[in-house]
């Protein structure tokens, strides 16, 4: 087997971690520090030394980060990786428990159960108790979960649970059911309780590396420490500056458990960063420096660019979208930067709507990551698949989604007849329900056959209304949406929740909203219904095909931001109260430490160029709110920001010579 030199390239941390093979290594890897690569470069160095792939274990936390790092450590070695076991946690977990799970009382054929199928089992173990049904099932099935995995125990405000979780654990067993907490908490169980397991472990995987350490959960490092306690090689690579995932589970604090557990570890910190400017790590710098808990670093580059980090204070959410919007097109054409070179970070998903429409209305492509594409919330494609359906009456599936929202008398028996008689008679559905509708001998139930006349009618009429253009296309949609009593539909359909109601119909104001924008655009006269259908529709018909995004702009939250890397990155909404946000504060207050973890990580996704933006008012629900800039910003120093009071205008020399520039490229 030829194997190429694993250090190769290296600066001296690096070298030192990959090298550094027996015992407990810590590394601490900060944000651009090219962890990956040394984690990679470390597995390649393993295999030189002669330890057999099957010998060693890698857990990350993605599949797709799995399989990079099985890919790269091929290319290092020049062979198959097939025998190295470089997987999630979760999956990990199945394969042990595939294995062992005889050991804990369930049988091999175990079936593993999703939120929906815990929230049925959930009720039906309410109803064996003869308990009272509960009004939100998520939310105990969320605290079951704390409980199990360790991070709450039971109190006065919970105990009151207690007799249900035990119930409901239970039933999983008499099912043979795991939850997703299970592949984590049964794993370790095994491994506390059976030294066979244990022992076959230890002997099996005699090296183990876990990257991203500081996502890790108590339940994670259970598992983790019980495989390498004896053992005691494990190699961890974390940042704790980069922890930003604790209300699902991570602990940060567990690299400070690894320091107490393996005294004797050899500890590499990775500082120097291959991604962003000077100016950029300097600001990261500075703003993190201001948390108390965390492992002392200081971020530092090799390159000479020093562009200074853009701030602006656009007066709204919408003049913030425009000028992101405008400020995209401008330095695409400028600098050629291509879309997917450019990322505008957000601090909640609740921000996407108006950089959407901004970007809709700039014709700039765009993917969502991390969140639901406001358009593509339930509730507006409910309102959408109306107005598609009323502008072409052949939309089947447009049909078929709104048919029964809200509900009507048009049950499954009804919808089956409908559909077979459609195809008997060559007619689209829409044909067969108004020949139905109309007909004086129906077949149907006198209800269903009411239900559909009015079906029929609504649509008939709000159709040449829509189609009749104007400037009356919001009006006519607000018209539709309160007679179809979409308000009612939501009440009914979130009886135990209203908050989600009502945020759900405050997005129906908000869509309301954007057409009242379209239409009153000097741009858009004489545009209709089509033209605005078409504008909204266009962006997301790729939406159930796989896309790696390529030519599209990136708008994410910061969440799902981390472990990327664009050009150039705005962070829109950067205001107290939104980041950091108020909501996470008043859970805890120690919540502002994580908050200012996820502004570090908005800072290092930019490598060449950081722009921020800060609304002096925003509107939140239908309230418009005064705003101050985010506490963060006054972290950063003055001298390395530059303040942007208007849109840069790309003067005429410019622009003629980018069409200069494209004409060559098409001669």
């Amino acid at each position: 087997m030829q194997h190429s030199q694993s250090t190769n390239g290296l600066n001296p941390e690096q070298k030192r971690a990959v090298e550094s093979i027996e015992g407990p290594l810590l590394i601490i890897a900060g944000a651009g520090s090219g962890k990956t690569r040394v984690i990679t470069h470390r597995m390649a160095e393993m295999l030189r030394r002669g330890i057999p792939q099957s010998a060693i274990l890698a857990l990350t936390f993605t599949n797709r980060a799995a399989r990079e790092m099985q890919t790269r450590v091929g290319n290092l070695i020049g062979n198959s990786t097939r025998m190295l076991t470089v997987s999630t946690f979760h999956a990990f977990g199945v394969q042990l428990l595939k294995r062992y799970i005889s050991e804990l009382g369930y049988r091999e054929s175990f079936s593993i159960y999703d939120q929906n199928d815990q929230v049925q089992l959930l009720k039906e173990t309410l109803r064996e108790l003869r308990m009272e049904e509960i009004l939100n099932l998520r939310s105990v099935l969320t605290l079951f979960s704390r409980i199990k995995t360790g991070q709450l125990q039971w109190s006065s405000e919970t105990i009151e649970f207690r007799a249900l979780y035990r119930e409901y654990q239970q039933h999983l067993k008499l099912y043979n059911a795991l939850d997703f907490d299970d592949l984590i908490v049964l794993p370790a169980q095994l491994l506390a309780e059976v030294p066979r397991v244990r022992s076959e472990l230890e002997q099996r995987y005699r090296y183990v590396l876990v990257d991203e350490f500081q996502d890790t959960s108590r339940a994670q490092y259970r598992m983790l420490y019980l495989m390498t306690e004896n053992t005691r090689n494990v190699c961890v690579v974390g940042d704790d500056d980069q922890s930003i995932y604790s209300w699902r589970g991570a602990e940060y604090e567990n690299i400070l458990q690894f320091e107490r557990d393996f005294p004797e570890r050899l500890e590499v910190k990775l500082e120097r960063n291959y991604r962003s400017t000077g100016t950029i790590l300097d600001a990261a710098n500075r703003v993190i420096a201001h948390n108390t808990n965390r492992k002392q670093k200081s971020l530092w580059t090799g390159r000479h660019d020093h562009l200074p980090i853009e701030l602006c204070f656009p007066e709204n959410e919408h003049q913030e979208a425009e000028m992101i919007a405008r400020r995209i097109k401008s330095l695409a054409a400028t600098e050629q930067l291509k879309y997917h070179e450019i990322g505008v970070l957000i601090r909640t998903n609740a921000l996407t709507r108006t950089l959407e429409e901004a970007f809709l209305t700039e014709n700039i492509p765009y993917r969502v990551s991390g969140g639901q594409s406001f358009f593509q919330r339930q509730e507006i494609r409910d309102v959408i698949a109306y107005l598609r359906l009323c502008a072409n009456l052949n939309d089947e599936i447009a049909l078929l989604r709104i048919i029964n929202i809200p509900r009507r008398g048009i049950g499954k028996k009804t919808l089956e007849y409908i559909t077979a008689r459609a195809q008997q008679s060559g007619t689209t559905l829409y044909s067969a329900i108004s020949e139905l509708a109309h007909a004086a001998d129906s077949p149907l139930s006198s209800r269903a056959t009411a239900d559909l006349q009015a079906f029929v009618e609504l649509i008939e009429r709000y159709r040449g209304l829509l189609l009749a253009g104007g400037k009356k296309l919001a009006q006519t949609i607000e018209a539709m949406i309160a007679e179809i009593g979409y308000w009612s539909h939501l009440v009914i359909e979130y009886q135990h929740n209203a908050k989600i109601a009502k945020w759900k119909y405050h997005n129906i104001d908000l869509f309301q909203q954007l057409v009242r924008d379209y239409q009153n655009d000097p741009d858009n006269l004489g545009a209709g219904l089509y033209d605005y259908l078409g504008r909204i529709t266009l962006n997301a018909r790729d939406e159930q095909e796989e896309d790696d995004g390529d030519g599209k702009l990136n708008l994410m939250t910061i969440h799902a931001a981390k472990g990327l890397e664009h050009e150039v990155v705005f962070l829109a909404g950067a205001e107290d109260g939104v980041i950091p946000h108020q909501r996470a504060i008043a859970d805890d207050p120690r919540n502002l430490e994580e908050e200012r973890r996820l502004f570090y990580v908005a800072i290092t996704r930019a490598k060449r160029r950081l722009v921020i933006s800060s609304c002096r008012q925003r509107r939140i629900m239908r309230t418009l709110v005064q705003s101050t800039p985010s506490p963060f910003l006054d972290e950063i120093p003055p001298e390395l920001m530059s303040l942007v009071e208007a849109e840069k205008v790309v003067s005429i020399d410019q622009a003629q010579g980018f069409f200069r520039m494209l004409r060559e490229r098409v001669q």
